[in-house]
């Protein structure tokens, strides 16, 4: 009859083998969950910036004189109301706005300045870039 130590000596080598391929086996799951879960960390950050890109090339790129916006935070005032006239725009090397504001505007992404029509006003901002192309846009502020 085998004792208990000569059978433990005799499986012993085969559980060593199953031990390190159970842990080869492990390791390479959380090897192949972490190379996975890089290439998807690359790949959202490749189409961030190409989406970023994409949005720069085409505000910027054109050369193109382009109004992000023209407004007014209140389009009806009564008499002695102000307002603020805010306007962005890109691509341009000098601005007007007619009638005047009261202090000079100049080409910006994003720039505010307070108006007081005292009767209905229609505000025209003319923008013009190096090549001497202009564009216009318009906005009314009702007096009532």
């Amino acid at each position: 009859m085998m004792t208990l130590e000569a059978r433990l000596r005799k499986i012993l080598p085969f559980t060593s083998i199953a031990v390190v391929i159970a842990a080869l086996y492990v390791a390479w799951v959380f090897y192949s969950r972490y190379e996975s879960s890089r290439k998807a960390t690359q790949a959202i950050a490749a189409k961030q910036e190409q989406q970023r890109k994409q949005v720069i090339d085409e505000v910027y790129g054109s050369g193109e004189i382009r109004f992000q916006n023209f407004s007014a935070d209140d389009g009806m005032l009564k008499p002695g109301q102000t307002t603020q006239l805010c306007y962005g725009v890109v691509n341009a090397t000098s601005v007007r706005v007619t009638p005047p504001v009261g202090e000079d505007v100049k080409p910006m992404y994003h720039h505010c300045v307070e108006v007081a029509p005292k009767k209905t006003t229609t505000y025209t901002m003319t923008a013009y870039n190096a090549k001497g192309e202009s564009k216009s846009v318009s906005l009314t502020i009702q007096v009532r």
